[in-house]
């Protein structure tokens, strides 16, 4: 008895040897089809952990083409080669964020895919003091340098001229619409349109460009070149990856106001916007005639852009126009809806860059490639992308102003947007 016990253990002993065995040979035979995503892109050779080169040679195309298939006006991608930590560029991440989104802010800067490779700093702002907690972990959290600084009164306040009782007046009004009722969200909007690019340190670090980032954001996709230096090298002043429609009960008298603003230079013969119509992207904001503001904005929380955009003489007096019409108080003005028509308007159609190949999403808005070519860089469903699907979207009418390009608009953007018998 005691010998068929031993011979039945041998067997058992045989059969778990020839099991390890077999599991050897097929883990090194079909291994790359059960690494990660992010393994399956080191062995194929799209990004390289040496820390020389950086990055080895893509192996896959780099350009194809985007749009909805209803669309004639399909949009060609062309990804910039793949490319080390040089030359670097003037630039860094900014944002506002409080001390109790901390979380989300790690979160955010753990989604992050890029600066992982090129460690461009951070500045961090609030309009309260940030916590040594806040500052330990988000500087544990990067190899990049990180910079904190507060915003004060002069930033984030009531001006002189705005009647507080009837700005708490017409919150309440807005109650049912998205952050209608909510006094932050209107000094954090009146900060992003005005004040971020002129903060102290924001000044001090100097930044030629700069890019948004928000607490609570995922990105879904992993970047061999520096979106930066694409940016400088190829001219580009605003780039986006998600245009959609604004809730239009917000931002009520805001396009007359931006009309009036552009009459006023007009009158005065500034020439604030002195490209002709077709050279712009007017027809991504508004009618044939420039009448009726359509809506159609860039989603600011995620925004890369030349500081100087901002910091233009242009734009520094449509922003104190806009100021002290009160409507960041008295309305709900956001700063993607002032950002976009300014740029729309104030730039040559060739200085926006769409960052099809970054996938985000916020909230509950999701942009993700559909490319095949980015398929094993990205960690997102295309099926969810709002892009050519949803009422929202306004990238349509981004591709549809980008290919406008009619010889009989030779009109000015002034001119176009100029009021009829109004005096400055």
């Amino acid at each position: 008895m005691l010998s068929i016990t031993r011979r039945s253990s041998c067997y058992w002993l045989q059969i778990v040897f020839i099991i390890h065995i077999l599991g050897a040979i097929w883990y090194v035979v079909y291994r790359p089809t059960l690494v990660l995503p992010w393994q399956h892109r080191h062995q194929r050779g799209h990004i390289g952990d040496d820390g020389d080169g950086l990055f080895a040679a893509l192996d896959d195309s780099r350009s194809w083409t985007t749009g909805p298939p209803h669309n004639p006006n399909q949009l060609t991608v062309q990804l910039p080669p793949a490319s080390n930590r040089t030359p670097r560029v003037n630039a860094g991440f900014v944002v506002l964020v409080r001390n109790t989104e901390l979380g989300e802010m790690l979160e955010s800067m753990y989604e992050e895919r890029f600066n992982r490779k090129f460690d461009y700093p951070w500045l961090f702002l609030n309009e309260e003091p940030f916590t040594e907690e806040f500052k330990r972990r988000t500087t544990a959290a990067t190899n990049a340098k990180t910079h904190f600084g507060f915003v004060d009164e002069s930033m984030w306040s009531y001006p002189t001229w705005i009647n507080q009782t009837l700005a708490a007046e017409q919150r309440e009004k807005m109650r049912g619409l998205p952050y209608g009722a909510s006094e932050s969200y209107r000094h954090m909007c009146r900060f992003q349109s005005g004040f971020f690019w002129r903060h102290p340190l924001f000044l001090e670090l100097g930044w030629e460009y700069y890019w948004r980032v928000e607490p609570h954001v995922r990105y879904y996709c992993e970047l061999d070149y520096d979106p930066f230096l694409y940016m400088k090298q190829n001219n580009k002043k605003y780039g986006f990856t998600i245009s959609f429609v604004e809730n239009g009960g917000t931002i009520p008298t805001l396009w007359e106001a931006i009309r009036r603003f552009v009459t006023a230079t007009e009158i005065y013969g500034q020439n604030q916007f002195a490209l002709k119509t077709k050279d712009t992207l007017y027809r991504f904001i508004t009618d044939e005639n420039g009448e009726q503001y359509n809506q159609c904005h860039f989603w600011t929380n995620f925004e890369i852009a030349r500081t100087d955009l901002w910091q233009s003489d242009t734009y520094q007096k449509l922003f104190e126009f806009l100021d002290r019409s009160g409507g960041f108080f008295y309305e709900r003005w956001g700063d993607a809806p002032v950002h976009s028509i300014f740029a729309a308007l104030f730039l040559h159609k060739d200085e926006f860059h769409y960052f099809h190949d970054i996938g985000y999403k916020h909230s509950v808005y999701e942009h993700c490639p559909e490319s095949d070519t980015l398929a094993d860089k990205c960690f997102c469903n295309p099926a969810n992308t709002l892009d050519y699907k949803d009422p929202m979207s306004c990238l349509t009418r981004y591709m549809d102003a980008l290919a406008e390009n009619s010889v009989d608009k030779d009109t000015t953007v002034g001119q176009l947007l100029r009021l009829p018998g109004v005096a400055a």
